[in-house]
């Protein structure tokens, strides 16, 4: 296996999660009886630039397809996040009328509606027709394709380009980055926003990791990738979401009006000084990541003696990679409770446990919730808060084993 972006030979295994389905693979019910096809989740590290990646052994076509079940606007939170991402940028870059926005990844609309409020010209450039088409029913122009140098090179030139977590969804990130050159004008923005590799390790964030997460990011390599194709990263922002994620600021190597912020060398001196630059750094991650699957495990299976009914909350992919990792089905855990409609009615990969609406939660009365979108915690704690009137117990394993009521 190559580096995605360095083309240097990988040898050293970052953890390995052992053969897993694409996380976003819900089944039907018919489906239950048909075999599934597992692939490996399995990390490496490059020695040479620090890339953290799986490899592609799903291709994105087959991932991001028109029955894609992840639709951002079913979260309050996200959409709180980028109202106000919205508003600040269109100060910070003085956008009107006059300006354009695209963004990459647009989904659902969730963040285009903002700017479309506030007249300013925007394109969604979207793969999957599911959420391709709520965007297009909220009035926002999409461009139904993957993003790369061929595709930018068709696109009217940007005054701001988006992407909120998609930089680590594409295979061939020298391309896509070489896209964002090609379709930026002179003095133009990009923001691009992703997980930071250095909250992955700091907090045993192992259940991010799945096949459509192609790359795991640190600002130390982001910032050579870009470089290398002209583009230079001038401020960078630390972020809460998805339990820590990075929003880089970029512009062209060649733009001088736009200089490099001290908040990059900061970023860049944590990283080095978590050995996020040697590969040192990386040693250790899967011994963590299995002393939380046994205390997870430990946790299920004394409750069940016990008796107690265990239910669980958000039917997101991260919650599949972890179930899957630690053997759960759905004999441990009854359902799941997802806020989309798009999920419920279906199974999740290869543990099968039905994912049912809210309803089903005020009806069973489960004595646990495990909460399984846990960067969403507080959010779906305060949403069911109704649970605490018979002496619900909320749980999140991530990085550690917390209940609270």
């Amino acid at each position: 296996m190559k580096c995605r972006y360095c083309g240097r030979d990988l040898q050293f295994e970052f953890i390995n999660l052992f053969n897993s389905p694409p996380s976003n693979s819900y089944l039907t019910k018919t489906q239950l009886d048909e075999p599934e096809i597992l692939y490996p989740l399995k990390l490496y590290v490059c020695e040479h630039c620090f890339l953290v990646q799986i490899d592609e052994y799903k291709k994105s076509a087959e991932i991001f397809n028109s029955d894609y079940a992840y639709f951002s606007s079913y979260s309050s939170s996200w959409l709180e996040h980028a109202k106000k991402y919205a508003d600040k940028i269109t100060e910070k870059l003085n956008l009107n009328s006059d300006s354009f926005i695209v963004e990459i990844a647009s989904n659902d609309g969730y963040l285009l509606q903002y700017f479309k409020e506030k007249n300013i010209p925007c394109l969604g450039i979207e793969p999957t027709a599911s959420t391709a088409k709520a965007a297009k029913e909220k009035g926002i122009d999409v461009l139904e394709e993957f993003f790369d140098a061929s595709v930018a090179k068709t696109l009217k030139k940007a005054d701001l380009i988006v992407g909120n977590n998609v930089l680590a969804h594409v295979p061939d990130i020298n391309d896509f980055v070489a896209g964002l050159k090609i379709a930026l004008l002179p003095n133009g923005t990009i923001t691009m926003e992703f997980p930071h590799l250095l909250n992955l390790i700091n907090l045993n964030q192992f259940d991010t990791i799945y096949h459509e997460h192609f790359s795991y990011l640190s600002l130390i390599t982001v910032q050579k990738i870009f470089y290398s194709h002209g583009l230079k990263i001038y401020d960078v922002e630390e972020l809460a979401t998805h339990g820590g994620s990075l929003r880089i600021y970029v512009t062209h190597n060649e733009n001088a009006i736009l200089a490099i912020e001290n908040s990059v060398a900061y970023v860049i001196e944590k990283e080095k000084t978590a050995g996020l630059d040697s590969i040192e750094g990386y040693y250790g991650f899967e011994k963590k990541a299995q002393n939380v699957k046994w205390n997870f495990i430990d946790f299920l299976l004394k409750a069940k003696k016990e008796g107690k009914k265990i239910a669980a909350y958000g039917a997101a992919a991260k919650g599949n990679t972890f179930l899957n990792y630690c053997g759960i089905k759905s004999d441990i855990i009854d359902f799941v409770a997802d806020a989309s409609p798009h999920k419920q009615g279906k199974y999740l990969p290869l543990s099968h446990i039905p994912i049912v609406s809210e309803d089903m939660i005020k009806k069973e009365k489960p004595d646990y919730i495990i909460i399984l979108a846990w960067n969403l915690c507080d959010e779906i704690a305060k949403q069911l808060s109704y649970a605490k009137d018979w002496g619900v117990q909320f749980v999140t394993a991530i990085p550690e084993i917390k209940m609270y009521r």
